[in-house]
């Protein structure tokens, strides 16, 4: 496979405390005449704690395992099969677009267009095939929307210089009033039920939509993890004067995160409007906010170059988990957004206090 894709697994060796001089730990021969007994020095074994197998990615685990935990002990209707399919539909979308998200703010950029984004290519599919258009033509065209605004937004970061908050806020309210004139903010309704069957079906008892989530947020592990790609995006998120000077195309990669998170919203889109069953002009309204919510809460860094497509995933996971045990046990759905708003501040709390330790360890 070629090298510029495929990226092979760096080999790491295990690196233990020797006594000073270089000698190796263990026995040391007897001293001999006139020779002053040395010390020995033992070897420190350091313990492996769950960051080191799950990453920056462990406090939300925590977090989403104390969760579950909590709701399965206070709600008989927790683990039941159709709350967790429910469960599983909320969560997907928000999922698929917290992981495009994700790879924006890996650059050290932000995309807040995506909630109106999703809403254009929803109400737009939605009108394609009500028009009489096949499913899979007015599928592609509704997350082509979505890539094309993901282009202009990438080509506003790179080409016309503005800061990607004020690229993408300008697109936000573009998008917004771009579907809301093209429905006149009516509700567009008389999709195919085959076209509703594609969210709301499912696979061996598993719901189409989290299939897709897994898949997407699979793919998108792979190419961060496993891809030449991936490691020019964290490069860039890093230090993108460093990494143009070590060869790697700043502005193609900067562009490309935004299509990508641009497509996702896009399919985002299709999906809610596919489980909905309806194509809604205000559908995806502070979206935005909750993609980026996800992502901090799963281990990244809105200064760039950490995180990872499974912490943003288990990010969208744990609010979706928040919200669902809120609605089974009647709590009062502002004490929610309290609860999330606290889990921010925490998420970023400790990764400036491990940036700094690391910076004065360093």
């Amino acid at each position: 496979m070629p090298k510029l894709i495929w990226r092979e697994p760096i080999e790491t060796a295990t690196i233990v405390n020797r006594p000073p001089g270089g000698a190796q730990a263990g026995p040391k021969a007897a001293p001999g005449p006139g020779e002053a007994p040395q010390p020995q020095t033992e070897t420190r074994r350091r313990v492996i704690t769950l960051g080191d197998i799950a990453g920056r990615e462990s406090g939300g685990l925590v977090v989403l395992l104390v969760a579950v935990g909590a709701l399965t002990l206070a709600s008989d209707e927790f683990l039941t099969a159709n709350n967790l399919a429910n469960l599983a539909r909320q969560v997907a979308i928000f999922g698929i677009i917290a992981v495009g998200q994700l790879l924006v703010i890996l650059t050290a950029g932000i995309d807040l267009s995506v909630g109106s984004i999703l809403g254009l290519s929803g109400a737009s599919t939605a009108q394609f095939l009500v028009a009489g258009l096949p499913i899979l033509p007015s599928i592609l065209l509704g997350v082509g929307i979505g890539t094309g605004l993901g282009i202009v937004n990438g080509l506003l970061v790179t080409r016309a210089l503005l800061p990607p908050f004020i690229a993408t806020l300008g697109m936000l309210g573009i998008a917004r009033g771009m579907v809301l004139l093209s429905t006149d903010a009516q509700t567009i309704q008389g999709v195919p039920e085959a076209f509703q069957a594609i969210a709301n079906g499912t696979v061996l008892g598993i719901p189409n939509l989290l299939i897709i989530a897994v898949a997407v947020t699979a793919a998108m592990w792979f190419v961060l993890s496993r891809t030449v790609f991936g490691r020019y995006i964290y490069a860039v998120g890093s230090n993108p004067e460093s990494a143009r000077l070590a060869g790697v195309p700043v502005r193609l990669v900067t562009v490309s995160v935004y299509v990508i998170s641009g497509t996702l919203a896009g399919l985002g889109g299709v999906l809610l409007a596919s489980r909905l069953g309806a194509g809604i002009p205000t559908a995806g309204t502070g979206f935005e906010l909750s993609a980026i919510a996800a992502c901090v809460i799963g281990g990244a860094s809105l200064f760039g170059a950490k995180g990872s497509a499974i912490g943003a995933f288990t990010g969208a996971l744990i609010m979706g988990v928040l919200n669902n045990g809120g609605n089974l046990l009647a709590i009062n759905a502002f004490y929610l957004q309290i609860a999330i708003g606290v889990l921010i501040l925490v998420a970023v709390g400790f990764d400036q206090l491990n940036t700094r330790r690391s910076a004065a360890g360093g």
